[in-house]
């Protein structure tokens, strides 16, 4: 048993559980300690993963696998986990229900989330999806006095088993017809009985719409926009991220390992669910009057996009995707980090649409840096928002699939218009209720190297990251 492969999910899952002992008995008091402990944690995970993967193939009876694949989203996952630590700090100063338990709910999530990228077994799969949920459904109803909250936990525990209970019967019925749980397995079964197996093919088909409801792909995306604006916005601006890798990841290796031989059947939910999310996500998204809903339809175009690069497949194909969630992840958190410096002069968060109007009189670096992370969630070029579109649809015209890639390129121009929305309000129109004065920390920081990422200079990381999600996809093949 080669332990070191599981380092990450070992130093996450000891310190949250040390965490909790302390929170249970230092009480409130301790929420400072704790969400400075947890991000320390998380750096530490995120550091074990570098280097050279421990070893190749599936660990521990084929369960999971310790490759570059699975290392990329874990490092993706931790930079998400921190971040929404780090916010919550601020967001949460005049609210008495701020704990010490949320950095611990974050831990949890975070290693449900890694054992889901490094699954390889059905098994894993479904354990690392369940933990991550669970935790979820917590940190959606954190704060219990607000009714927002409450119905945004209920609403999303109630989906979230139901889409758990399709998946589990999906991997009932592909254990029932192939005899093993493990990806390997599994795809030798499909290369021997291909899809004329009935089973097989059910099996398949509700195993496919249980991860779509984790990517909040269309048509199991309809609790998104209501979860993420009852949910706290640190809250939601994780949701948006983090989980968002985890299961796009996760859809790369189900359908690019244990279903690869049945590409033929797959591909055409893929592609349907690809282009409806593209389509629903930027219609939908141009009527909201709520800033987090916006961004929720703004997330569930994006992983359309993503899901392109899944139908070309290949290791061209998956590196597209590994690269365009790396950008997505930053742009996204970028845009809910200034949506969380959005306050009224009492302290009461904004979420509404009108409270942008005139932002950039008043707040102008507040709003030149919404404005960089909207262009780029557009796609318009020179942003390096661009460059993942770009090869996400290249990967598909390689693959031979010009519809697909024509009809993504009309959903980002048909998408643009919202965003546009967006500062057309923040430096068009006549300023609206005043913000409270905004203070030079951490958040801000952070704020100013997302912006700086998505901005032209991110093209200077296209060599790199180009090549790290090269080398990351390659592992799975």
């Amino acid at each position: 048993m080669n332990f070191a492969a599981i380092l990450p999910e070992a130093i996450l899952t000891i310190g949250a559980i040390v965490l909790m002992m302390v929170a249970a008995f230092a009480g409130r008091r301790s929420a400072g300690v704790t969400s400075w402990a947890a991000i320390a944690l998380l750096l530490a995970a995120a550091v074990s993963l570098i280097g050279p993967p421990q070893t190749d193939g599936a660990l521990f009876g084929g369960l999971i696998a310790a490759d570059g694949f699975g290392a990329f989203g874990k490092l993706l996952i931790f930079l998400c986990a921190a971040v929404a630590i780090v916010a919550a700090h601020g967001w949460f100063e005049r609210d008495f229900e701020h704990g010490a338990e949320y950095p611990v709910l974050i831990l949890f999530s975070a290693v449900g989330m890694a054992v889901m990228v490094s699954a390889t077994s059905l098994v894993t799969l479904y354990v690392g999806l369940e933990l991550q949920s669970l935790s979820a459904y917590v940190l959606a109803s954190y704060r219990r006095t607000d009714d927002r909250s409450a119905e945004a936990g209920l609403k999303y525990f109630v989906l979230g088993a139901l889409a758990s209970g399709i998946l589990l019967y999906g991997i009932s019925l592909l254990y029932g017809f192939t005899g093993t749980t493990q990806f390997s397995g599994i795809a030798s079964a499909f290369a021997r009985e291909g899809t004329h197996s009935l089973g097989l093919l059910f099996g398949l088909v509700f195993l496919l719409a249980g991860l779509a409801f984790k990517t909040s792909a269309v048509p199991f995306h309809m609790w998104t926009p209501d979860v993420y604006e009852g949910a706290p916005t640190p809250v939601t601006a994780f949701f948006a991220s983090a989980p968002k890798v985890a299961a796009v990841l996760l859809s790369v290796r189900v359908c690019l390992d244990a279903l690869a031989p049945a590409i033929d059947a797959w591909r055409q939910i893929i592609i349907f669910a690809s282009l409806a999310s593209i389509i629903l996500g930027a219609v939908a998204a141009y009527g909201q009057t709520n800033i987090k809903r916006l961004l929720a339809y703004s997330s569930i175009n994006n992983v359309g996009f993503a899901l392109i690069g899944l139908v070309a497949g290949g290791p061209r194909g998956a590196s597209s995707v590994l690269f365009y969630m790396a950008v997505y992840v930053v742009m996204t958190l970028g845009a809910f980090l200034c949506v969380l410096r959005m306050r009224g002069e009492d302290g009461e968060p904004l979420e509404s649409m009108d409270s942008l109007s005139g932002l950039s009189q008043s707040r102008p670096w507040l709003a030149a840096a919404l404005a960089v992370f909207m262009f780029s969630l557009a796609g318009i070029p020179p942003l390096f928002g661009f460059w993942p579109k770009l090869m996400v649809f290249q990967a598909a015209v390689a693959e031979g699939l010009i519809p697909l890639a024509v009809v993504g390129i009309l959903g980002t121009v048909v998408g643009a218009f919202y965003y546009l929305k967006v500062v057309k309000l923040m430096y068009f129109d006549a300023p609206g209720r005043p913000f409270r004065k905004a203070r030079t920390d951490l958040e801000g920081i952070l704020i100013l190297l997302a912006a700086l990422f998505v901005s032209p200079l991110g093209y200077l990381l296209i060599g790199p990251l180009g090549t790290l999600t090269a080398n990351a996809a390659s592992s799975l093949f």
